[in-house]
């Protein structure tokens, strides 16, 4: 039993880590979301399960849950940790049946209602991003060819729906607003990053191309170095020097990022001056300026300038850290940190026993939970560090 073990780790501080990680991801984790988690009837993934493991209806489900949990599946295959992928390959075709084009424009539609029809046709390019990430890993699963070909075409109707003035994309469609976020932006390098790894198609790596020149120009802050998360129409910041919002996660995510886009163009020769200095630069940042130095927790923001302003913290960043230092690259600088005894601290934290695999997903400034339900948007953050966690082998970026 994980609890077991967890309680046996306390005790003598003799139990292996990884094995924690690898019976909670494996024997938890992966199947409450595949079973409590997938409703059998539509073949769509829950959005949201209480702390007794049972659905919480909705309104409508969005897009974008439906491909983080199509992705995450994929993954656990092809890494070796749990097989649902018959499951999510099945929910593929329903979304795309369910979402895409089916109010009669292109592109998908942001939510579906539980009679099956639109609940909200507005067109996202986050949920955009993350279909195209599940594509681009039902690809590596399968191989198949019309997942090339409705990638292919999500990604030129991306190009068509959202293409902004000047650089980069709009957020939605209709707007809802004039800002432009860097948020959406860095899913859709994501996804483009696993596309190109899955296919090689050339059409793909123009499009990163692309997305590194819109962060180096516009989303990269001049004067502190660090990304921020808003910006107005013609990508200046949204707020005056030293009152933008940073999220100390999101310069991890961006970081990791940044050592994917290497790894993966670097054989082309492609000059990447500043990448590295960037990507240990946002690192630095984030752990030095964005956690609690007693704790390890990861904040959930802060200024450009380091002021931290939300002393919450949601479970996604602290995922997002334990991942990075997971890495050949952070680790051979950072040796002191004690990335398996921060993994322990996450599971005890975040995602006590009692809850079977679950997790609770943010606390406020004194450790008592936000929500009273467990978000299945989260499993996608949470596979990304659990897996390398897993198996202590795994010492570099994986594509």
């Amino acid at each position: 039993m994980v609890s077991d073990k967890l309680s046996l780790l306390s005790d003598t501080g003799d139990a292996d880590s990884s094995e924690v990680w690898r019976d909670w991801l494996s024997e938890r984790t992966l199947p409450l979301w595949s079973d409590a988690g997938f409703d059998g009837k539509r073949n769509l993934y829950h959005e949201r399960l209480n702390w007794d493991g049972r659905p919480v209806p909705m309104s409508g489900l969005r897009l974008m849950v439906q491909a983080r949990q199509i992705s995450t599946y994929c993954r656990a295959t092809l890494d070796g940790f749990y097989d649902a992928s018959a499951q999510a390959l099945r929910c593929l075709d329903v979304v795309e049946r369910a979402y895409h084009g089916s109010d009669g424009d292109a592109g998908w539609i942001f939510s579906l209602s539980p009679d099956g029809k639109p609940a909200d046709s507005q067109r996202d390019l986050y949920a955009h991003a993350f279909i195209l990430f599940a594509y681009g890993w039902a690809i590596r699963l399968t191989g198949e060819e019309r997942y090339r070909k409705i990638a292919r075409q999500t990604t030129q109707e991306v190009e068509r729906i959202f293409a902004a003035p000047g650089a980069g994309y709009l957020d939605t469609v209709p707007p809802t607003d004039s800002l432009r976020r860097q948020n959406p932006h860095m899913h859709l390098l994501e996804a483009y990053l696993v596309l190109f790894e899955a296919t090689g198609d050339e059409y793909y790596l123009d499009r990163l191309r692309g997305l590194i020149a819109l962060t180096r120009n516009h989303l990269l802050d001049r004067r502190s170095g660090l990304l921020l998360e808003f910006f107005d129409s013609s990508w200046k910041p949204s707020e005056p020097a030293s009152h933008n919002r940073v999220e100390p996660g999101h310069l991890f995510e961006w970081a990791w990022l940044l050592g994917e886009y290497e790894r993966l163009v670097s054989p082309s020769g492609e000059d990447l001056t500043g990448l590295t200095e960037t990507a240990d630069r946002l690192f630095r940042s984030g752990l030095t300026r964005g956690t609690d130095p007693k704790t390890g927790l990861v904040f959930d923001a802060m200024t450009e300038d380091g002021v931290v302003f939300e002393r919450t913290t949601r479970i996604w960043p602290q995922t997002e850290l334990l991942r990075l230092l997971c890495t050949r690259q952070v680790r051979d600088r950072y040796e002191s940190i004690p990335v398996h005894d921060l993994g322990m601290t996450f599971l005890a934290r975040f995602a006590p026993s009692r809850l079977a695999g679950g997790w609770i997903d943010r606390f406020d400034e004194v450790g008592s939970p936000l929500v009273d339900y467990m978000p299945a948007s989260s499993l996608y953050h949470v596979y990304g560090a659990a897996r390398l966690l897993s198996c202590r082998v795994r010492e570099t970026n994986h594509g």
